[in-house]
């Protein structure tokens, strides 16, 4: 049985081939779950007001603060899999 990070690995590999386009909300979940469970918490410094779509990324990422690595893997892997 394949171990979680490489489920993860394949989980973000076809997740660029999904046959339709998800909707905003839900790529800003994947990317916020994608960032948690590769590097964790969230440390970065938070983008100004005029840039939303950063700013955007870094509050969603921001929102799974405490989530282990492992818990945000699962997730992305059950919402790349529900996207199917």
């Amino acid at each position: 049985m394949p171990n979680l990070q490489t489920k993860f690995d394949a989980a973000v590999a076809h997740s660029k081939n999904l046959s339709e386009r998800p909707d905003n909300m839900t790529l800003l979940k994947l990317y916020a779950l994608y960032k948690q469970g590769s590097v964790g918490d969230n440390t970065e410094k938070k983008p100004g007001f005029t840039d939303m779509v950063a700013r955007a990324k870094w509050d969603a990422w921001t929102l799974l603060k405490g989530t282990s690595s492992e818990d945000a893997m699962q997730q992305y892997i059950d919402r790349v899999d529900s996207l199917s």
